[in-house]
């Protein structure tokens, strides 16, 4: 087997047909053996149903398996451990990849040995993305596009996003799978449920090992934009839990501390503020949202340092 592509999915039955029928659209694939494996995040959808209707009914040759564990990590490794593929590659079930997208991961890794493989991720949103979000934010919402010419990553500034995603098999053998501890759970749509962090921790491990990445354009993928995502609070959301797991993750002892929180980070947070102020008064709020994150960030840090002091 080739390629074992996985999609973890979680009570999003309504994406999988345009998903679907764009893989089942590839080109100058007939010579490419791969599967499909639909790993079901606890989905209380039509989500197997769907599954089973192209199971049984289209050319796809698609598997379902369920994972009650709630969290994206745990259903990627889920789908790992079930994959038969050479090549393991992930997208998402909002993801519709290009008609040449396959021909394209298949040749990457055979021309190159490479250990992972990405590509352009362009989103797509049913409305018009608000002023305040400037293109240099797309990135918050899944965006990535390292330009038109194949090249080797570094996996540090560069590595693919999870949306658009291949390893080697071999890799997992090596460093490990996902962090569990690490990534969305749920839909991602509460604060609760919005962290991130499981590819770049996994990315960044392969680059320790000296691992080879590499980006191609022609793996392109359209993501799919929700309203939420379009909204001021995901952002600050998003922020605000990378700061808690940002300070979650430091094990250093701190001995100089206010409140159980680093002395270090009290000018980095009074300095966001009065980055906003400013920004406010000669640009306007929308142009100064993107200052305004950078608070929420540093928040996320106090609260998480805060709250482990009281804990030890």
């Amino acid at each position: 087997m080739d390629i074992s592509l996985i999609i973890c999915s979680y009570n999003r039955a309504h994406n999988l047909d345009a998903c679907f029928k764009h893989l089942l659209a590839q080109k100058n694939s007939d010579d490419i053996t791969w599967e499909l494996i639909l790993v079901d995040n606890n989905s209380t959808d039509d989500t197997r149903a769907v599954v089973e209707k192209y199971a049984n009914e289209s050319a796809l040759n698609i598997r379902y398996s369920f994972e009650a564990q709630q969290g994206l990590s745990y259903a990627r490794n889920h789908g790992i451990a079930l994959a038969e593929g050479t090549w393991v590659a992930f997208i998402d079930d909002d993801i519709r990849v290009s008609d040449v997208w396959l021909k394209t991961l298949h040749d990457t890794f055979r021309q190159h040995d490479c250990d992972a493989a990405g590509g352009r991720i362009h989103i797509e949103s049913p409305q018009s993305l608000p002023q305040w979000i400037s293109t240099d934010m797309y990135g918050f919402l899944g965006h990535q596009d390292f330009g038109a010419q194949a090249h080797r990553m570094d996996g540090y500034n560069e590595f693919p996003f999870g949306g658009n995603m291949a390893v080697h098999r071999r890799v997992f053998d090596n460093i490990g799978v996902f962090n569990t501890q690490l990534g969305r759970r749920g839909e991602g749509n509460k604060s609760d449920e919005l962290f991130k962090g499981e590819e770049t921790d996994f990315f960044h491990r392969l680059a320790d090992t000296g691992g080879h990445f590499r980006y191609h354009p022609d793996l392109l993928v359209l993501h799919k934009i929700l309203p939420y995502q379009l909204e001021k609070k995901f952002f600050l959301t998003l922020h605000k839990n990378a700061g808690i797991l940002k300070a979650q993750q430091d094990t250093r002892l701190h001995k100089r501390s206010i409140m159980g929180i680093p002395l270090f980070v009290y000018p980095q947070f009074l300095r966001s503020i009065g980055h906003y102020v400013r920004q406010i008064f000669s640009n306007g709020k929308n142009s100064a949202f993107r200052k305004r994150m950078n608070i929420a960030y540093f928040t996320g840090m106090m609260q998480a340092y805060r709250s482990a002091s009281k804990q030890s």
